[in-house]
C-alpha cells in the first residue's frame, strides 16, 4: 500500500512541482536510503536488478532514494534532473506472470537512472514494461508479487502511470493523487498499442466507446475501501490546500490521520475506511515504513533538499538529504535484524515506543521535534548557501 501526490508548479505557493509518497510496507521491513553516482557504461554491459539482468544503457544519471532492503530498486526516488517517481501496488484482473520480470520498485530506478524528464522516465518504463513484464516477488524476498501504479514528476508536468502486466496507460496530473487502485479511467492520454484489443478480447471492455481502464482493468475481488478514502483524503487535503502547497504542506498530508492531523486516534477498526489513514498503521495490510518530500526546481545548479523520514513521519522527523553531497551511512545502513547504527532502525524503535499510547506520545513527540526542525532549517540554509559558493568558486 502506498500513496503518491503531487501539485505543479502553478498549483503551488513556491511556483515549483511538489511531490511527495508515503512506502507503506510491512512494518517490520527496513528501508533504508541510498544514493548512485552517475555514470558511463561500456557497450555490453547490463544492470542486475532486483530479479533478472537487463542491458545497460550507455550513459545513468545520479539518483537516490528509499529501498526496502532486499530489492535493488526504489520505492520513492529523485535523480539530478529534478525528476521523482513513486510506485504503487494496484490489482488488475490479470495474473501476474509467473516467469521474474521487473518489478515496480526496479522500475522507479531505472526511470529515474535513464530520464531527464517525467515524459521521458514514463517513456523509458513503459518500454520496459512491454519488454520485460513485471513478475517476481515484489512484497519480500518469498512473498508476491504486483501490478504496479507510478506518479512521475519533473519541475514542468506529471504523470500517472498504470499497468496491467505488460500493458499501460498514462495521463497528465495537476494536482491529484494516486494510491492502490487503477483510477485511469477514458481519460488516458497514452497508451499500451493492445491496451484496448487486450481488453475486448477478454470480454471486459465491450462498449463501442473508448476503454475505459479502471472498468475494464480493476480488479472487482480487492476491496476498495483500502485505497479509495485514502484517495479522497488526499485530493481533499490538496484541494483545502490550493494555492498554499509547499514542502511543508505535503509533509503534512503525509502524515495525516483524518480527524487527529498528525496524531493516530484510537477506535477505528479495520472494518472501518477510516483506519486507513495516508499516514498508515494497519497490519497485516501495511504500515508507513518511510516518506519522501521533494519540491523539483526548475534550475539544479544551486543544491537542493530532498525530505525523507523513516518509519512513521508522524513519529518522526523529515531530514533534508542531497544529490551533491554524500549521504551519511547511517541514512544507508539496515536489514532484517534491529541496527544501533541505522537511522531507518533508530526512528522504528521511536515508533514503537509510541505505538502503546499514540494521542499522548505523538503529541509530545511533535512538540519535542520543533526544536530540532528548527535548527535544521536554519542550518539547511546557510550550508547551502556555502555550497553554491563552493560550486560557484570551483
Amino acid at each position: 500500500m502506498c500513496d503518491c501526490i503531487v501539485a505543479v508548479g502553478a498549483e503551488t505557493r513556491i511556483g515549483a512541482t511538489v511531490f511527495g509518497k508515503n512506502s507503506d510496507r510491512s512494518e517490520h521491513e527496513c528501508q533504508p536510503f541510498r544514493q548512485f553516482p552517475g555514470a558511463f557504461h561500456a557497450p555490453g554491459s547490463s544492470a542486475r536488478c532486483t530479479h533478472i539482468e537487463i542491458p545497460q544503457v550507455a550513459e545513468t544519471y545520479a539518483v537516490m532514494g528509499h529501498s526496502p532492503w532486499w530489492v535493488w530498486g526504489f520505492e520513492q526516488g529523485v535523480n539530478e534532473h529534478a525528476v521523482a517517481i513513486g510506485n504503487e501496488t494496484v490489482f488488475s484482473k490479470e495474473a501476474i506472470e509467473e516467469r521474474p520480470g521487473l518489478i515496480g520498485m526496479d522500475l522507479v530506478r531505472l526511470g529515474l537512472e535513464r530520464g531527464r524528464s517525467a515524459r521521458e522516465a514514463l517513456e523509458v518504463m513503459a518500454t520496459l514494461i512491454e519488454s520485460y513484464g513485471q513478475g517476481g516477488s515484489a512484497l519480500g524476498p518469498d512473498k508476491s508479487g504486483y501490478h504496479n501504479g507510478f506518479l512521475i514528476a519533473d519541475p514542468e508536468e506529471a504523470w500517472t502511470l498504470q499497468t496491467s502486466n505488460r500493458r499501460w496507460a498514462a495521463r497528465r496530473l495537476q494536482r491529484d493523487a494516486v494510491s492502490n487502485h487503477i483510477s485511469l479511467t477514458s481519460d488516458w492520454e497514452i497508451g499500451a498499442r493492445d491496451l484496448e484489443g487486450f481488453a475486448r478480447a477478454q470480454g471486459w471492455w465491450t462498449s463501442g466507446g473508448r476503454v475505459d481502464v479502471a472498468a475494464a482493468y480493476r480488479n472487482p475481488g480487492v476491496p476498495g475501501r483500502i485505497s479509495e478514502g485514502r484517495l479522497r483524503r488526499s485530493r481533499e487535503l490538496l484541494d483545502t490546500a490550493q494555492g498554499h502547497i509547499d514542502v511543508a504542506v505535503m509533509q503534512s498530508i503525509l502524515r495525516d490521520h483524518l480527524d487527529g492531523g498528525p496524531v493516530r486516534l484510537p477506535g477505528t477498526t479495520t472494518d472501518d475506511e477510516s483506519y486507513f489513514t495516508l499516514c498508515m498503521h494497519s497490519e497485516p495490510i501495511g504500515t508507513t515504513t518511510a516518506s519522501l518530500v521533494a519540491a523539483l526546481p526548475r534550475e539544479c545548479r544551486a543544491p537542493w533538499p530532498v525530505w525523507i523520514s523513516f518509519a512513521t513521519p508522524c513519529t518522526g522527523v523529515f531530514l533534508p538529504v542531497y544529490l551533491d553531497g554524500l549521504i551519511p551511512a547511517e541514512l544507508a545502513r539496515g536489514g532484517t535484524a534491529p541496527d544501533a547504527a541505522s537511522a531507518w532502525w533508530a526512528f522504528k524503535v521511536l515508533q514503537d515506543a509510541a505505538t502503546p499510547d499514540f494521542p499522548r506520545h505523538t503529541i509530545w513527540l511533535r512538540e519535542a521535534w520543533k526544536g530540532f526542525e528548527s535548527r535544521i532549517e536554519s542550518e539547511r540554509i546557510e550550508v547551502e548557501r556555502e555550497a553554491g559558493r563552493a560550486r560557484a568558486s570551483g
